[in-house]
């Protein structure tokens, strides 16, 4: 891996973890975060990575900050709605779309030229709710779905010049998933459902990203892989 790799959401959890990654791999990390707090620590823990505070639902701002070579693209950006059907506004759709879903193709629009130009790769994060039917998954289920589409459609326009893929992770260890996760009753029960039995690990997430971004994969594009302890195709003993 080499040049810059722009990582959007780099202070989450598997932000973090890809730009280490990316980081030991001699690759420049361009590490883009709303928060400026947490973007400066992980800038400071990485002295050859670029870092700008950008909000990714700001398209100019966002434009802005993937300017010059580039060639890798992470979209680590996402969110967790979970409310009862009969209780999702329009509201809800729209903040779930517009941050997990136009955020990643306005941020593949604007990066485009210099991927292209260094036949580079992006990667887009999905999730197990986007095929799997939970409940109180509405409004962030169909944006998931949705990059879905996207990274399916982004690749067969981008083909052969830049590759497009897609990670789709069910419950991760991560900040963001801490509502759920910081109840221990609540985390081993969720686990308890994954054939492999227990939550996944941020930098379990990153390693795919990174085989993903990297020479490695230079035949895959268009694809959406689950990194989620089997639990989109496979059923426990139990059934």
């Amino acid at each position: 891996m080499q040049g810059r790799v722009a990582i959007l959401g780099a202070t989450g959890g598997i932000g973090t973890s890809l730009a280490r990654r990316v980081s030991a791999r001699g690759a420049t990390p361009l590490l883009l975060a709303r928060d400026p707090a947490r973007l400066a620590a992980l800038a400071a823990e990485l002295p050859s990575a670029e870092s700008q505070v950008v909000d990714v639902t700001d398209s100019a701002a966002l434009k802005a900050a993937l300017a010059g070579p580039l060639s890798g693209l992470a979209f680590c950006v996402g969110s967790i709605i979970l409310k009862p059907f009969a209780r999702n506004s329009e509201a809800d759709f729209l903040d779930a779309f517009r941050l997990n879903t136009l955020a990643a193709a306005m941020a593949v629009q604007a990066a485009a030229p210099e991927l292209a130009r260094a036949q580079g790769s992006v990667v887009l994060f999905s999730s197990v709710a986007a095929r799997a039917g939970f409940a109180m998954h509405a409004a962030i289920g169909a944006a998931k779905a949705a990059v879905e589409g996207l990274t399916v459609a982004l690749a067969a326009e981008l083909a052969p010049a830049v590759r497009v893929n897609c990670i789709a992770p069910s419950l991760t260890r991560t900040r963001i998933a801490e509502p759920l996760t910081k109840n221990p009753a609540m985390a081993e029960a969720i686990a308890k459902l994954h054939p492999i039995p227990r939550l996944g690990e941020a930098d379990e997430v990153a390693a795919l990203a990174e085989f993903l971004l990297g020479p490695d994969a230079g035949w895959i594009t268009g694809q959406i892989m689950a990194v989620d302890g089997g639990r989109s195709s496979l059923r426990g003993k139990g059934g």
